[in-house]
């Protein structure tokens, strides 16, 4: 997984610069291992620095996942702006969705602590949440003027059922989210009448 630098706002010295790039590298193993609530202080550890310095990086759990998680974000809110050009409304909305599932399920309990985020404004995850859920939002907006989602399912409600099926799939198997994936995309369906 590639990550980012530090906020272009923030200078730092060499050595600083290669903690921060050490601290993410482990974050991103410690996550994959054990899941985002993994210990912090396990992190620091194999980053070979103290405490202290993980924190003065990444004051909350929250902003250490926002810095490991700011690529694939933006990736998936690029993504869902080029999707726009797809010819099926209604497949672009469901590749987005599985790309957005896969990107949930990237460390065990990201699923959770996405949905906390969304409404929680002081969150660090907060603003690239909104930006993912704006993007999923046009993507929904142009399958419903197509026809091929119905007319009441809103943004909130397909961000809801992506994070749900990649907390059941991380719960189960990665197969498994694909499916609940499908079987929820299909009731969003406008119903037909028999």
């Amino acid at each position: 997984m590639t990550t980012t630098g530090p906020a272009p706002q923030r200078k730092m010295r060499a050595d600083a610069r290669r903690n921060y790039e050490r601290l993410l590298a482990e974050a991103a193993t410690v996550f994959t291992e054990h899941g985002v609530e993994a210990s912090l202080e396990e992190i620091a550890r194999r980053a070979g620095v103290a405490n202290g310095t993980l924190y003065s990086h990444f004051p909350t759990r929250q902003a250490l996942l926002e810095a490991l998680l700011r690529d694939r974000m933006r990736t998936l809110s690029n993504t869902a702006r080029d999707l726009l050009d797809h010819p099926s409304a209604g497949e672009a909305l469901i590749i987005w969705a599985r790309a957005a599932m896969v990107h949930t399920m990237v460390y065990r309990g990201l699923a959770t602590s996405l949905m906390r985020s969304i409404e929680d404004e002081t969150s660090q995850l907060h603003a690239a949440c909104q930006a993912v859920l704006a993007a999923g939002e046009q993507l929904l907006n142009r399958a419903q003027a197509a026809g091929t989602v119905r007319g009441d399912a809103t943004a909130s409600d397909l961000y809801a059922l992506i994070n749900a099926v990649a907390w059941a799939g991380e719960q189960t198997s990665p197969a498994q989210g694909e499916r609940l994936l499908s079987f929820g995309i299909d009731g969003m369906r406008p119903a037909t009448d028999s």
